[in-house]
C-alpha cells in the first residue's frame, strides 16, 4: 500500500469502449441508451467522444450535460484526435480550428479536461520536426482552452481509427520529449498503461517519467494472446495496425500492474479522473473492472 498524500481520492469515468462503431459508425446506440447504461455500473462520471454521431447537432451538447447529471454524474473528459504533424500549414490551421471547437464541446458539456494528440508519424517527419509541429499547435490551442477553464491532455496513445499511420508520439522518448516541449498550466497528460505496451515501451516506467504532469489517466488492460512481452517487443512495437499478440480484456487481470501505476500516482498526490477504457467482451466485465478499480483505490488512497 502506497502512502497517501491528498485526502481526495481519484473518481471513476466510463468509456464506451464496446459500442464506438453503434454510436460513432452505424447509429444503432443513441447516447441516452449509453448514459442509461453507464449510470447502471457505480461510476461518477462518463467520457465523451467528439465522433458521437449525434454531436453533429450542437443543440444537443447542452441536453446530453443535463441527461448525464439528470443521473448524478457528470462529463469531466472529452476524447479527440487532432493531428498536428502534417506538413501542410493550412492543413495544421484546419486541425487547430477543430480543436477549438472541441474545446467549445467541452465545456458546453461541463468537462475540465479536452484530450489532444500529436499527429501521425509521417514517414518523412523526423522527431525534432514532429515534435516541433505538434508543440506549436498545442501551444495554439492553450489560450482558448484557458479562457473556457479546460485543460489539454495529452495521451500516450497508439491510433486514431482514421489516420493512416500510428500516433508520432507513440515512442517513450518522443512522447517525454513533446510533453517537455509544452509547459503551461493548461497542459497536463492523460496516461494509458495498455497503450506503453503497442509502443514496446514499460508503462511503469513510462509513469516514472510523466507522473509530474499526470492529471487524468485511461484505465484499461491487454493480456497477450500467444508468446511473451519479448515477442511483443521485438515484433509488434510501433507498427501499424494493432498488435497481433494482445487482446483488451477486464482490468486486473491482464499485463498492467496496477499497485505499481496507483502507488506511483497516489505518492506524486494524483486525485484526477480514472477514465475506464473495458467492456468489449460485455457490459458484466465492465462491472467487475469497476469493482476492481475501486478495490485498489480504496488500497492506494485510504479514508
Amino acid at each position: 500500500m502506497s502512502a497517501n498524500t491528498s485526502a481526495v481520492r481519484p473518481r471513476l469515468a466510463a468509456f464506451p469502449k464496446a459500442y464506438m462503431r453503434a454510436l460513432c459508425r452505424d447509429g444503432s446506440m443513441r447516447v441516452a441508451e449509453w448514459i442509461d447504461l453507464a449510470a447502471t455500473l457505480g461510476v461518477e462520471g462518463v467520457e465523451w467522444y467528439a465522433g458521437f454521431l449525434e454531436m453533429a447537432d450542437e443543440a444537443n451538447w447542452p441536453r446530453f450535460r443535463s441527461a448525464v447529471e439528470a443521473h448524478g454524474m457528470s462529463i469531466p473528459m472529452m476524447c479527440c484526435s487532432p493531428d498536428f504533424t502534417h506538413p501542410d500549414p493550412a492543413f495544421r490551421a484546419a486541425e487547430i480550428a477543430k480543436q477549438i471547437r472541441w474545446i467549445d464541446m467541452t465545456a458546453t458539456l461541463g468537462g475540465s479536461y479536452c484530450r489532444v494528440l500529436s499527429g501521425q508519424r509521417r514517414p518523412e517527419l523526423s522527431v525534432d520536426e514532429g515534435v516541433r509541429l505538434a508543440a506549436e499547435s498545442i501551444r495554439a490551442c492553450l489560450p482558448h482552452a484557458a479562457a473556457k477553464g479546460v485543460t489539454l491532455i495529452l495521451e500516450n496513445h497508439y491510433k486514431d481509427d482514421f489516420w493512416q499511420y500510428p500516433e508520432f508520439a507513440q515512442k517513450l522518448e518522443v512522447f517525454c520529449a513533446l510533453v517537455a516541449a509544452v509547459d503551461d498550466p493548461h497542459f497536463g497528460v492523460n496516461y494509458d498503461p495498455s497503450n506503453a505496451f503497442l509502443a514496446g515501451d514499460d508503462p511503469v516506467e513510462l509513469l516514472r517519467r510523466v507522473s509530474h504532469r499526470v492529471v487524468t489517466m485511461h484505465a484499461s488492460d491487454r493480456s497477450l494472446v500467444e508468446g511473451t512481452l519479448e515477442d511483443l517487443r521485438r515484433e509488434e512495437g510501433g507498427v501499424e495496425g494493432y498488435a497481433r499478440r494482445l487482446k483488451h480484456g477486464e482490468i486486473g487481470r491482464g499485463l498492467n500492474d496496477y499497485d505499481a501505476i496507483f502507488s506511483i500516482l497516489a505518492g506524486r498526490g494524483f486525485h484526477g479522473w480514472i477514465s475506464i477504457e473495458d467492456g468489449v467482451d460485455g457490459i458484466d466485465e465492465l462491472r467487475r473492472s469497476v469493482a476492481f478499480l475501486k478495490r485498489k483505490i480504496a488500497e492506494h488512497w485510504p479514508a
